[in-house]
């Protein structure tokens, strides 16, 4: 009895680095975001001395459906961010990764390692070099724009008239080789004959997706889904590009809570914002564990 109760002891002596590194950088600034939220605390100013507590003001202006949809407001850019997660996430990344994932499924050579090394590349480049890439790259005056002369297309400010297309393709093309790789992996686990199968019966490569592959990969397209949109929910990396601009037409969520916060130092707005991203992440969350226990009771 008293061993165990040494190993419990033990145990916790073990935990408390991990308790104490959650209970710093996770909890207090959860609660302390909770707490500012409900308050007009500012960076300048006498507020920022002195904040006062003003109850639920800040979530009722955000929710001002007088001024919701308007630009540079926050059901704008809720919107904004629909848009950007189902173009880059739900159809780039997911459909773009399953179907380079299938495409080279048992096989190898040169061509798939160099698609797999792009791509992967892609995914681990640190996010200021891409941005900058990607900026020269669609610049005026930029490469996409000298390819499109050459052949006889006139050029486009990328940025500026198309800037939402223009994150969405830059995401897209960042993000893929996550789903690309899972879709690998699970395309590997399944028996080769299922294949061999369908070749014999005259399957065409269609039938075989649609009634082999799929069913199969089912779960694993559920558990990419819901990642790649928490992922791509929450990511900052368009505000290199674009800075939300031009006229806020890329003001996704995570670049209107910067500008909130850090450009007009509205902390306590900033911080009733963060709040309502932090519940949407919640309820993603919970629909990804709801869908990973419903998929591990089935097969178990």
């Amino acid at each position: 009895m008293q061993k165990a109760i040494l190993s419990r002891e033990l145990s916790l002596l073990f935990l408390a680095p991990a308790l104490v590194f959650i209970a710093l950088f996770l909890l207090y600034p959860f609660f302390s975001i909770i707490q500012m939220s409900f308050t007009n605390q500012t960076l300048v100013g006498a507020n920022a001395i002195n904040p006062q507590n003003v109850g639920f003001q800040n979530y009722v202006e955000l929710f001002n459906t007088k001024d919701w949809m308007r630009q540079g407001e926050m059901g704008h850019s809720l919107w904004l961010t629909v848009q950007f997660v189902i173009g880059s996430a739900l159809i780039g990344q997911a459909m773009l990764g399953l179907g380079i994932a299938t495409a080279f499924n048992n096989r190898k050579g040169l061509l798939r390692e160099i698609v797999f090394t792009l791509a992967i590349a892609a995914w681990i480049i640190p996010d200021v070099v891409v941005a900058f890439a990607w900026f020269a790259y669609l610049d005026p005056e930029g490469t996409l724009n000298m390819m499109l002369q050459a052949i006889g297309i006139q050029p486009l400010d990328w940025l500026f008239d198309y800037p939402m297309f223009s994150i969405i393709l830059f995401n897209t093309w960042r993000g893929t080789a996550f789903s690309m790789l899972l879709f690998s992996s699970a395309l590997a686990s399944i028996p080769p004959s299922y294949m061999e199968t369908a070749d014999v019966i005259g399957a065409s490569p269609w039938q075989k997706f649609r009634d082999i592959l799929l069913p199969l990969l089912r779960r694993y397209i559920a558990t990419d889904l819901i990642l790649i949109t928490l992922w791509t929910f929450n990511t900052f990396t368009p505000f290199l590009l674009t800075g939300g601009g031009p006229i806020n037409r890329t003001n996704v969520i995570s670049i209107y809570t910067y500008s909130v916060g850090l450009r007009f130092f509205e902390f306590g707005k900033a911080s009733a914002i963060a709040v309502v991203v932090m519940l949407i992440n919640l309820v993603l969350a919970s629909i990804y564990l709801f869908v990973s226990r419903n998929q591990q009771g089935k097969t178990a």
